[in-house]
């Protein structure tokens, strides 16, 4: 399913798109059941998909048959599940069962991912489009180094000293699994 658009921003609304169709689908399956979820469950379940996506770059085998496109595109809904979790203490607009209704669902989803979209659009202006020229596999390994520092963050209650808190953190994952999509589908 490559993107025949020509800019970043428009590749990057594509690779949004996609992933946005996936989760209301899957909303529509199993509901918003996420929203039990604790931070450090979201962050261990990017870490297991960030080290599949590792062992497939670093192998060729594929035992489970799902891609990985399909493993960084479950990294940008998590990501998003994430960043909802962290914006919202609780459900927002959630019935009285704790559901979101897709609209608000769609809604949400396409406020947190105005924010990651903004915050790559600035990265780009300030460091060019560096990430054009990274392997793929860089990539992944930026990812993980990132779920290493969230990881190490809770580990110690949020406690920081000098570094960015964990949002940044997650927006920036999203944003390398955006360009691994708009790379691999390019």
């Amino acid at each position: 399913m490559p993107p025949s658009p020509k800019t970043t921003a428009e590749a990057y609304q594509f690779v949004i798109g996609k992933c946005k169709e996936v989760f209301l689908k899957k909303s529509r399956d199993y509901g918003t059941s996420w929203q039990i979820l604790r931070l450090p469950s979201v962050t261990d379940q990017l870490y297991i998909k960030a080290q599949r996506i590792r062992g497939i770059e670093e192998t060729g085998i594929n035992k489970v048959g799902d891609g990985v496109d399909t493993e960084y595109l479950g990294i940008i809904n998590y990501c998003v599940i994430a960043l909802l979790l962290m914006k919202f203490k609780e459900s927002p607009a959630a019935d009285s069962e704790g559901e979101l209704s897709e609209e608000s669902l769609s809604n949400l989803y396409d406020q947190v991912t105005q924010s990651t979209f903004e915050l790559m659009e600035n990265k780009n202006h300030d460091y060019g489009e560096a990430w054009r020229e990274m392997r793929i596999s860089s990539l992944t390994d930026m990812i993980l180094t990132k779920l290493m520092r969230l990881k190490k963050i809770e580990d110690n209650q949020g406690a920081l000293l000098i570094s960015e808190g964990p949002e940044g953190s997650y927006m920036d994952i999203l944003n390398y699994s955006v360009f691994a999509l708009i790379r691999l589908w390019g």
